[in-house]
């Protein structure tokens, strides 16, 4: 399963969660969605936002327990 962390420069809360989801040991992308027209549309006020290989997707605020969980 691959894991990517929509997230955007300059973000704390990108910030944060690229630390919880660093923490908890998986491996992951960090997508920068202010490279791309789309993902500012879908994402723009919702990063960060944690997005699994099969579309699932993990929400703002999340914790340790809620990526482990979201990873498990």
């Amino acid at each position: 399963m691959s894991l990517m962390l929509l997230s955007s420069p300059g973000c704390h809360l990108c910030d944060q969660a690229e630390e919880i989801v660093d923490h908890v040991g998986v491996s992951f992308e960090v997508v920068d969605i202010s490279l791309n027209v789309d993902l500012v549309r879908l994402y723009g006020v919702r990063i960060p936002v944690l997005k699994r290989s099969d579309g699932a997707e993990l929400g703002w605020p999340f914790d340790v327990l809620d990526v482990e969980r979201f990873t498990a």
